[in-house]
Protein backbone atom coordinates (compact mmCIF):
# COMPACT_ATOMS: atom_id res chain seq x y z
CA UNK A 1 0.00 0.00 0.00
CA UNK A 2 1.64 2.88 -0.82
CA UNK A 3 2.55 5.31 2.45
CA UNK A 4 1.96 8.98 2.17
CA UNK A 5 4.66 10.84 3.93
CA UNK A 6 3.78 11.82 7.75
CA UNK A 7 4.87 15.15 7.70
CA UNK A 8 2.46 16.99 5.68
CA UNK A 9 2.02 20.77 5.88
CA UNK A 10 -1.32 22.19 5.68
CA UNK A 11 -1.79 26.09 5.50
CA UNK A 12 -3.40 27.83 8.93
CA UNK A 13 -6.72 29.41 8.14
CA UNK A 14 -6.45 32.89 7.93
CA UNK A 15 -7.30 35.52 9.90
CA UNK A 16 -9.69 34.74 12.88
CA UNK A 17 -13.58 35.83 13.49
CA UNK A 18 -14.33 38.90 15.11
CA UNK A 19 -16.53 38.81 17.82
CA UNK A 20 -20.23 39.35 17.39
CA UNK A 21 -22.62 41.19 19.79
CA UNK A 22 -25.09 38.93 21.40
CA UNK A 23 -28.29 39.89 19.57
CA UNK A 24 -29.03 37.98 15.88
CA UNK A 25 -26.41 38.17 13.47
CA UNK A 26 -28.77 39.26 11.06
CA UNK A 27 -29.94 42.72 11.34
CA UNK A 28 -33.60 43.18 11.66
CA UNK A 29 -34.40 39.45 11.96
CA UNK A 30 -35.23 37.44 15.50
CA UNK A 31 -33.96 33.93 16.18
CA UNK A 32 -36.58 31.38 16.03
CA UNK A 33 -37.28 28.89 19.25
CA UNK A 34 -36.31 24.74 18.61
CA UNK A 35 -38.12 23.53 16.62
CA UNK A 36 -38.63 26.15 14.06
CA UNK A 37 -41.79 27.02 12.32
CA UNK A 38 -42.98 24.50 9.90
CA UNK A 39 -45.06 25.21 6.60
CA UNK A 40 -44.36 27.55 3.94
CA UNK A 41 -43.43 30.48 6.41
CA UNK A 42 -41.54 28.19 8.57
CA UNK A 43 -39.46 27.46 5.71
CA UNK A 44 -38.45 30.84 5.51
CA UNK A 45 -38.06 31.13 9.07
CA UNK A 46 -35.85 28.15 8.99
CA UNK A 47 -33.70 30.06 6.41
CA UNK A 48 -33.39 33.12 7.87
CA UNK A 49 -32.62 30.80 11.33
CA UNK A 50 -29.65 29.14 9.11
CA UNK A 51 -28.41 32.34 7.97
CA UNK A 52 -27.81 33.19 11.40
CA UNK A 53 -26.15 30.21 12.38
CA UNK A 54 -23.92 30.38 9.54
CA UNK A 55 -21.93 33.10 10.93
CA UNK A 56 -19.05 31.81 13.28
CA UNK A 57 -19.29 31.01 16.83
CA UNK A 58 -18.07 33.99 18.14
CA UNK A 59 -21.62 35.82 19.74
CA UNK A 60 -22.47 36.21 22.93
CA UNK A 61 -24.53 33.61 25.01
CA UNK A 62 -28.19 34.31 23.87
CA UNK A 63 -27.90 33.50 20.30
CA UNK A 64 -24.85 30.71 21.57
CA UNK A 65 -27.61 28.96 23.55
CA UNK A 66 -30.20 29.17 20.62
CA UNK A 67 -26.73 28.24 18.02
CA UNK A 68 -26.50 24.69 20.67
CA UNK A 69 -30.74 24.44 20.87
CA UNK A 70 -29.95 23.63 17.27
CA UNK A 71 -27.24 21.48 16.97
CA UNK A 72 -28.37 19.69 20.02
CA UNK A 73 -31.84 18.51 20.10
CA UNK A 74 -32.89 16.96 23.34
CA UNK A 75 -34.94 13.70 23.65
CA UNK A 76 -38.06 15.63 24.88
CA UNK A 77 -37.82 18.43 21.98
CA UNK A 78 -37.55 15.90 19.36
CA UNK A 79 -40.64 13.95 21.31
CA UNK A 80 -42.37 16.94 21.49
CA UNK A 81 -42.13 17.84 18.13
CA UNK A 82 -43.08 14.73 16.78
CA UNK A 83 -46.18 14.75 19.01
CA UNK A 84 -47.18 17.82 17.65
CA UNK A 85 -46.24 17.40 14.14
CA UNK A 86 -49.20 18.11 11.89
CA UNK A 87 -49.77 17.64 7.52
CA UNK A 88 -46.78 20.55 6.72
CA UNK A 89 -44.47 18.48 9.01
CA UNK A 90 -45.37 15.10 7.31
CA UNK A 91 -45.10 16.83 4.07
CA UNK A 92 -41.87 18.55 5.16
CA UNK A 93 -40.57 15.11 5.90
CA UNK A 94 -41.82 13.32 3.13
CA UNK A 95 -39.85 16.09 0.58
CA UNK A 96 -36.23 15.40 2.80
CA UNK A 97 -36.69 11.29 2.33
CA UNK A 98 -37.33 11.97 -1.14
CA UNK A 99 -34.10 14.08 -1.05
CA UNK A 100 -32.19 11.65 1.07
CA UNK A 101 -34.22 7.92 0.64
CA UNK A 102 -33.17 5.65 3.59
CA UNK A 103 -30.25 3.61 2.62
CA UNK A 104 -31.69 0.05 3.18
CA UNK A 105 -34.35 1.14 1.12
CA UNK A 106 -32.02 1.77 -1.49
CA UNK A 107 -29.62 -0.83 -0.35
CA UNK A 108 -30.21 -2.20 -3.96
CA UNK A 109 -29.31 1.15 -5.69
CA UNK A 110 -26.06 1.48 -3.09
CA UNK A 111 -24.42 -1.51 -4.32
CA UNK A 112 -25.11 -1.75 -7.75
CA UNK A 113 -23.17 1.53 -8.04
CA UNK A 114 -19.79 -0.33 -6.65
CA UNK A 115 -19.95 -2.64 -9.70
CA UNK A 116 -16.19 -2.73 -10.74
CA UNK A 117 -15.76 -0.78 -7.78
CA UNK A 118 -13.82 -1.19 -4.40
CA UNK A 119 -15.85 0.02 -1.28
CA UNK A 120 -13.82 1.78 1.33
CA UNK A 121 -16.20 2.59 4.51
CA UNK A 122 -15.92 5.67 6.52
CA UNK A 123 -17.70 5.38 10.06
CA UNK A 124 -17.90 8.08 12.44
CA UNK A 125 -18.47 6.74 16.10
CA UNK A 126 -20.41 8.67 18.28
CA UNK A 127 -24.23 8.92 17.53
CA UNK A 128 -23.44 6.55 14.57
CA UNK A 129 -21.75 3.27 15.78
CA UNK A 130 -22.42 3.94 19.33
CA UNK A 131 -25.78 5.68 20.96
CA UNK A 132 -25.22 9.10 22.19
CA UNK A 133 -25.22 7.92 25.78
CA UNK A 134 -24.86 10.18 28.88
CA UNK A 135 -21.38 9.48 29.71
CA UNK A 136 -19.07 9.95 26.81
CA UNK A 137 -16.17 7.58 28.42
CA UNK A 138 -19.18 4.72 28.37
CA UNK A 139 -19.59 5.01 24.55
CA UNK A 140 -17.47 1.62 24.33
CA UNK A 141 -17.53 -1.62 22.38
CA UNK A 142 -18.56 -4.51 24.56
CA UNK A 143 -16.47 -7.74 23.12
CA UNK A 144 -17.95 -10.42 25.43
CA UNK A 145 -21.91 -9.78 26.80
CA UNK A 146 -21.67 -10.11 30.74
CA UNK A 147 -25.03 -7.98 30.82
CA UNK A 148 -28.31 -7.45 28.62
CA UNK A 149 -27.21 -3.80 27.83
CA UNK A 150 -23.83 -5.19 26.17
CA UNK A 151 -25.76 -6.82 23.17
CA UNK A 152 -26.37 -4.48 21.30
CA UNK A 153 -22.87 -2.88 21.10
CA UNK A 154 -21.06 -6.32 21.37
CA UNK A 155 -23.31 -7.13 17.83
CA UNK A 156 -22.39 -3.71 16.70
CA UNK A 157 -18.12 -4.66 17.34
CA UNK A 158 -19.04 -7.70 15.84
CA UNK A 159 -20.61 -5.92 12.47
CA UNK A 160 -17.92 -3.52 12.20
CA UNK A 161 -15.39 -6.63 12.50
CA UNK A 162 -17.23 -8.38 9.76
CA UNK A 163 -16.64 -5.44 7.48
CA UNK A 164 -13.58 -5.10 7.68
CA UNK A 165 -13.17 -7.96 6.73
CA UNK A 166 -14.30 -7.00 3.51
CA UNK A 167 -13.47 -4.00 2.78
CA UNK A 168 -11.02 -1.08 4.40
CA UNK A 169 -12.59 0.36 6.89
CA UNK A 170 -11.85 3.35 8.84
CA UNK A 171 -13.05 5.13 11.87
CA UNK A 172 -13.32 8.81 11.52
CA UNK A 173 -14.45 10.78 15.24
CA UNK A 174 -13.78 14.02 16.84
CA UNK A 175 -12.43 11.88 20.30
CA UNK A 176 -8.99 11.34 20.64
CA UNK A 177 -7.32 8.33 18.51
CA UNK A 178 -6.49 6.54 21.54
CA UNK A 179 -9.57 6.79 23.11
CA UNK A 180 -11.70 5.21 19.91
CA UNK A 181 -9.48 2.29 19.78
CA UNK A 182 -9.84 1.58 23.40
CA UNK A 183 -13.41 2.00 23.33
CA UNK A 184 -13.20 -0.47 19.95
CA UNK A 185 -10.27 -2.28 20.42
CA UNK A 186 -10.23 -3.42 16.55
CA UNK A 187 -6.36 -3.32 15.49
CA UNK A 188 -7.38 -4.38 11.30
CA UNK A 189 -9.12 -0.46 11.41
CA UNK A 190 -7.52 2.51 10.21
CA UNK A 191 -8.25 5.46 13.11
CA UNK A 192 -8.53 8.98 12.28
CA UNK A 193 -8.99 10.79 15.77
CA UNK A 194 -9.31 14.74 16.41
CA UNK A 195 -11.16 15.40 13.40
CA UNK A 196 -8.61 13.41 11.29
CA UNK A 197 -5.86 15.48 12.40
CA UNK A 198 -4.13 11.94 14.33
CA UNK A 199 -4.73 9.08 11.85
CA UNK A 200 -3.08 5.26 11.99
CA UNK A 201 -3.92 2.21 10.76
CA UNK A 202 -2.88 -1.36 10.74
CA UNK A 203 0.36 -2.70 9.69
CA UNK A 204 -0.02 -5.07 6.59
CA UNK A 205 1.16 -8.66 7.38
CA UNK A 206 3.93 -9.82 5.13
CA UNK A 207 5.88 -13.14 4.17
CA UNK A 208 9.21 -11.68 2.63
CA UNK A 209 11.39 -9.74 4.90
CA UNK A 210 11.62 -7.15 2.50
CA UNK A 211 7.76 -6.55 2.33
CA UNK A 212 7.75 -6.76 6.07
CA UNK A 213 9.96 -3.98 6.78
CA UNK A 214 7.23 -1.60 4.63
CA UNK A 215 4.58 -3.02 6.03
CA UNK A 216 4.29 -0.24 8.66
CA UNK A 217 0.54 1.54 9.37
CA UNK A 218 -0.46 4.56 7.91
CA UNK A 219 0.70 7.16 10.89
CA UNK A 220 -0.30 11.17 9.95
CA UNK A 221 -0.65 14.39 11.49
CA UNK A 222 -0.90 17.54 9.72
CA UNK A 223 3.03 19.30 10.13
CA UNK A 224 1.44 22.31 11.97
CA UNK A 225 -0.70 20.16 14.87
CA UNK A 226 1.71 19.09 17.08
CA UNK A 227 2.59 23.24 17.45
CA UNK A 228 -0.87 23.43 18.87
CA UNK A 229 -0.31 20.57 21.73
CA UNK A 230 0.74 23.07 24.22
CA UNK A 231 -2.34 25.49 23.53
CA UNK A 232 -4.57 22.26 23.88
CA UNK A 233 -3.50 21.33 27.38
CA UNK A 234 -3.22 24.56 28.68
CA UNK A 235 -6.60 25.22 27.24
CA UNK A 236 -8.39 21.54 28.35
CA UNK A 237 -6.74 22.48 31.84
CA UNK A 238 -8.49 26.22 31.97
CA UNK A 239 -11.86 24.80 31.12
CA UNK A 240 -11.89 22.06 33.69
CA UNK A 241 -11.25 24.97 36.04
CA UNK A 242 -14.03 27.18 34.47
CA UNK A 243 -16.48 24.46 33.79
CA UNK A 244 -16.20 23.13 37.63
CA UNK A 245 -19.12 24.62 38.89
CA UNK A 246 -21.84 23.97 36.28
CA UNK A 247 -23.05 20.45 37.00
CA UNK A 248 -22.56 18.28 34.28
CA UNK A 249 -20.81 19.29 32.44
CA UNK A 250 -17.57 17.23 31.48
CA UNK A 251 -14.41 18.84 29.64
CA UNK A 252 -12.54 15.62 27.62
CA UNK A 253 -8.90 15.94 25.85
CA UNK A 254 -9.00 14.98 22.80
CA UNK A 255 -5.28 15.65 21.61
CA UNK A 256 -5.67 18.24 19.24
CA UNK A 257 -8.94 19.29 20.20
CA UNK A 258 -11.12 19.84 23.78
CA UNK A 259 -14.09 18.86 23.72
CA UNK A 260 -17.12 20.23 26.41
CA UNK A 261 -19.99 18.09 26.50
CA UNK A 262 -23.29 19.22 28.15
CA UNK A 263 -25.44 16.05 27.50
CA UNK A 264 -25.65 16.23 31.06
CA UNK A 265 -26.30 20.01 31.83
CA UNK A 266 -29.14 21.61 32.44
CA UNK A 267 -30.27 23.73 29.53
CA UNK A 268 -30.80 26.46 31.85
CA UNK A 269 -27.28 26.64 32.43
CA UNK A 270 -25.84 26.51 29.03
CA UNK A 271 -25.65 30.37 28.76
CA UNK A 272 -23.85 29.83 30.88
CA UNK A 273 -21.40 27.11 29.99
CA UNK A 274 -21.36 29.06 26.88
CA UNK A 275 -20.04 32.01 27.85
CA UNK A 276 -17.19 30.30 30.46
CA UNK A 277 -15.97 28.65 27.07
CA UNK A 278 -15.68 31.96 24.82
CA UNK A 279 -14.28 33.57 28.25
CA UNK A 280 -11.42 31.08 27.61
CA UNK A 281 -11.14 31.16 23.97
CA UNK A 282 -10.50 34.74 23.95
CA UNK A 283 -6.73 34.54 24.84
CA UNK A 284 -5.96 31.65 21.90
CA UNK A 285 -7.08 33.77 19.11
CA UNK A 286 -5.17 30.50 16.98
CA UNK A 287 -8.00 28.05 18.63
CA UNK A 288 -11.33 28.17 17.00
CA UNK A 289 -15.61 26.89 18.67
CA UNK A 290 -17.30 24.49 16.57
CA UNK A 291 -20.44 22.64 17.81
CA UNK A 292 -21.63 19.19 17.31
CA UNK A 293 -24.07 17.18 19.08
CA UNK A 294 -24.16 18.24 22.89
CA UNK A 295 -20.83 18.86 22.59
CA UNK A 296 -18.79 22.08 22.22
CA UNK A 297 -15.56 21.43 20.72
CA UNK A 298 -11.93 23.57 21.00
CA UNK A 299 -9.88 23.27 17.82
CA UNK A 300 -7.15 24.46 15.77
CA UNK A 301 -7.36 27.20 13.26
CA UNK A 302 -5.97 24.47 10.53
CA UNK A 303 -7.59 23.65 6.75
CA UNK A 304 -8.20 19.90 8.26
CA UNK A 305 -11.44 18.34 9.07
CA UNK A 306 -12.80 15.05 8.64
CA UNK A 307 -13.29 15.32 4.86
CA UNK A 308 -9.37 15.96 4.26
CA UNK A 309 -8.85 12.81 6.82
CA UNK A 310 -11.20 11.03 4.22
CA UNK A 311 -9.55 11.82 1.08
CA UNK A 312 -5.62 11.58 3.05
CA UNK A 313 -7.18 8.15 3.40
CA UNK A 314 -7.88 7.50 0.01
CA UNK A 315 -4.78 8.39 -1.23
CA UNK A 316 -2.90 6.21 1.21
CA UNK A 317 -4.70 3.12 0.14
CA UNK A 318 -3.54 3.48 -3.47
CA UNK A 319 -7.07 5.18 -4.62
CA UNK A 320 -5.99 8.64 -5.11
CA UNK A 321 -7.42 10.28 -8.49
CA UNK A 322 -8.82 7.03 -8.76
CA UNK A 323 -12.72 5.65 -10.07
CA UNK A 324 -12.38 2.41 -9.62
CA UNK A 325 -13.21 2.84 -5.45
CA UNK A 326 -16.74 3.68 -3.71
CA UNK A 327 -15.48 5.29 -0.47
CA UNK A 328 -18.83 5.20 1.54
CA UNK A 329 -19.00 7.92 4.89
CA UNK A 330 -21.73 7.19 7.80
CA UNK A 331 -21.83 9.96 9.70
CA UNK A 332 -24.74 12.03 11.92
CA UNK A 333 -22.44 15.08 13.31
CA UNK A 334 -22.32 18.41 11.80
CA UNK A 335 -18.58 17.37 11.63
CA UNK A 336 -19.60 14.90 8.84
CA UNK A 337 -20.45 17.18 7.06
CA UNK A 338 -17.04 17.53 5.64
CA UNK A 339 -16.87 14.61 4.59
CA UNK A 340 -20.44 14.27 3.28
CA UNK A 341 -19.11 17.65 0.78
CA UNK A 342 -15.90 15.85 0.22
CA UNK A 343 -17.70 13.13 -1.46
CA UNK A 344 -19.78 15.36 -3.50
CA UNK A 345 -16.56 17.27 -4.71
CA UNK A 346 -15.95 13.65 -6.24
CA UNK A 347 -18.58 13.96 -8.28
CA UNK A 348 -21.98 12.39 -9.32
CA UNK A 349 -21.84 8.42 -8.13
CA UNK A 350 -18.49 8.49 -6.93
CA UNK A 351 -19.05 8.39 -3.49
CA UNK A 352 -22.16 7.77 -0.97
CA UNK A 353 -22.71 9.80 2.25
CA UNK A 354 -25.64 8.42 4.72
CA UNK A 355 -26.29 10.63 7.38
CA UNK A 356 -27.80 9.16 10.71
CA UNK A 357 -30.60 11.20 11.60
CA UNK A 358 -34.38 10.91 12.60
CA UNK A 359 -35.07 14.10 12.17
CA UNK A 360 -34.89 16.31 8.38
CA UNK A 361 -32.01 18.61 8.72
CA UNK A 362 -29.98 19.90 6.01
CA UNK A 363 -27.00 18.31 5.03
CA UNK A 364 -24.70 17.15 1.73
CA UNK A 365 -25.50 12.99 2.41
CA UNK A 366 -27.48 11.57 0.00
CA UNK A 367 -29.30 8.75 1.65
CA UNK A 368 -30.22 8.56 5.58
CA UNK A 369 -30.83 5.92 8.48
CA UNK A 370 -32.27 6.58 11.37
CA UNK A 371 -29.96 5.67 14.04
CA UNK A 372 -27.17 3.17 14.97
CA UNK A 373 -29.65 0.27 15.01
CA UNK A 374 -30.01 0.59 11.53
CA UNK A 375 -26.23 1.48 10.23
CA UNK A 376 -25.66 -2.33 11.69
CA UNK A 377 -28.53 -2.95 9.61
CA UNK A 378 -27.15 -1.67 6.92
CA UNK A 379 -23.38 -3.48 7.61
CA UNK A 380 -24.53 -6.69 8.62
CA UNK A 381 -26.48 -6.56 4.16
CA UNK A 382 -23.24 -5.14 3.00
CA UNK A 383 -20.98 -8.21 4.49
CA UNK A 384 -24.04 -11.15 3.13
CA UNK A 385 -24.02 -8.73 -0.02
CA UNK A 386 -20.60 -9.20 -0.50
CA UNK A 387 -20.40 -13.01 0.54
CA UNK A 388 -22.68 -13.96 -2.28
CA UNK A 389 -21.65 -12.08 -4.30
CA UNK A 390 -18.00 -14.13 -3.88
CA UNK A 391 -20.48 -17.21 -3.94
CA UNK A 392 -21.69 -16.70 -7.81
CA UNK A 393 -18.34 -16.23 -8.81
CA UNK A 394 -17.15 -19.67 -7.42
CA UNK A 395 -20.42 -21.42 -9.11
Amino acid sequence: MPMAKPSVAVAEASGVPAQASCSCPCPGTTLFPYPPPRGASGIAAAAVRRKCLQAEVGGGACWGVESMRASSPTHARAAAALAGAGADEEEERAAWMARHPSALGKFERIVAASEGRRIVMFLDYDGTLSPIVDDPDAAFMSETVSRPNQLASALMRMAVRSVAKHFPTAIVSGRCRDKVFGFVKLAELYYAGSHGMDIKGPAKASSSRHEKAKAKGVLFQPATASEFLPMIEAVHERLVETTRSIPGAKVENNRFCVSVHFRCVDEKMWGELWESVKGVLREYPRLRLTQGRMVLEVRPTIKWDKGKALEFLLESLGFAGCTNVLPVYIGDDRTDEDAFRALRRRGQGQGVGILVSKHPKETSASYSLQEPAEVMEFLLRLVEWKRLSRLSRTQ
